[in-house]
C-alpha cells in the first residue's frame, strides 16, 4: 500500500492556531513552586466535605456559577480575593473591574498564584486558570479586559473569598 496524500482541513489548522495563541505567553515558565502542597493531597471526598456545595462544584469539577448570582462580583472595599480551597492571595481588589459579565473580573492576578490549561468544553479552545497551590479551578482569561493589560480573568466567585484590608 502506498502513502495517502497529507489534506489540511481548514477548520482544524484554524482551532489549532486560537489554541496556540490561547496559550501563549501566559502560562509560567518557571518551576511550581506549590508542586508539594499539601492541599494537592486532599481527596476529592474530603473536598466535598470541606467546601460548600457550589464550591465545591466549582474548584474541583470546574463547574461555573450562574452569572450575576455572587455577591463577590459587587465588592468594592479595598482588599485581597483569595482562593477558596485553599486561601492563597490571587487578586488584589484594585485590580477588579466590572466586565459587565455577571462574574467578577479581573486585569491582572497575583504573580505565580495562578497555572493555565486549555479548556475544549465548549468546542473552543479557552484558557483555564486554576489555583497554583490547590490546582482548583477558578474560570477562565480572555483577551478583552481593559488596559493596562487587555486581559479579563472572568473569575467563579465561589471559587474565591474576599479578604478586606
Amino acid at each position: 500500500m502506498g502513502m495517502q496524500p497529507i489534506s489540511f482541513d481548514r477548520r482544524l489548522v484554524l482551532f489549532g492556531s486560537v489554541a496556540l495563541a490561547a496559550c501563549g505567553g501566559r502560562a509560567d515558565a518557571a518551576p511550581d513552586a506549590y508542586a508539594t502542597s499539601p492541599f494537592r493531597k486532599i481527596s476529592d471526598a474530603e473536598w466535598k466535605k470541606r467546601l460548600p456545595p457550589l464550591s465545591y462544584a466549582v474548584l474541583r469539577h470546574e463547574g461555573t456559577e450562574r452569572a450575576g448570582t455572587s455577591p463577590l462580583d459587587h465588592e468594592k472595599r479595598a482588599g485581597t480575593f483569595v482562593c477558596a480551597g485553599c486561601a492563597l492571595p490571587l487578586f488584589k481588589s484594585q485590580w477588579k473591574f466590572d466586565s459587565g459579565t455577571g462574574w467578577p473580573s479581573f486585569y491582572t492576578a497575583i504573580k505565580g498564584a495562578l497555572g493555565n490549561k486549555t479548556d475544549f468544553k465548549i468546542g473552543v479552545p479557552r484558557t483555564e486558570y486554576h489555583c497554583a497551590r490547590c490546582l482548583g479551578h477558578q474560570g477562565h482569561v480572555f483577551n478583552d479586559g481593559p488596559r493596562p493589560t487587555g486581559l479579563r480573568y472572568c473569575n467563579n466567585g465561589a471559587a474565591l473569598r474576599f479578604v478586606a484590608a
